[in-house]
């Protein structure tokens, strides 16, 4: 499998207390946290090129755009679905959605980079400070 457009995945959650804005401290009321949502849909954009990469390589990320459209509450399910939709060299951009029974909840897009796991995680070794993923 190479890294080409249309690699999807999807991912089915029910929303916890843990992952409520109050629990995580991003608001204060008992709804899906928006860290969370885009946690999730990282999550899914992981799932989506594993296969797609080569031995020892990863994707960091390196910039987001979020709309959290509704509120869910604990107890919701919710279904996170991500698509690759452009690959540049090792840059990949993805749209994603994320969705309840009733509506549309969050979407956006999310970019990442591939970078070779090793040399990403030496460069932040003490005395490397300041490395970068490009």
């Amino acid at each position: 499998m190479a890294l080409a457009p249309g690699l999807q995945a999807r991912l089915l959650t029910m929303v916890e207390r843990e992952d409520t804005a109050a629990k995580v401290g991003s608001g204060d009321v008992p709804v899906l946290a928006t860290p969370r949502v885009l946690a999730l849909a990282e999550q899914a954009t992981l799932q989506a090129v594993a296969g797609a990469l080569a031995p020892g390589q990863t994707s960091v990320g390196t910039r987001v755009s979020l709309e959290h459209l509704a509120a869910s509450p604990v107890g919701t399910h919710i279904e996170v679905v991500v698509e690759l939709t452009e690959v540049d060299g090792r840059r990949l951009v993805f749209g994603f959605t994320a969705r309840d029974r009733r509506a549309v909840v969050a979407s956006g897009t999310i970019e990442r980079v591939v970078v070779d796991r090793e040399r990403f995680l030496a460069r932040l070794a003490p005395g490397n400070e300041g490395g970068t993923t490009r």
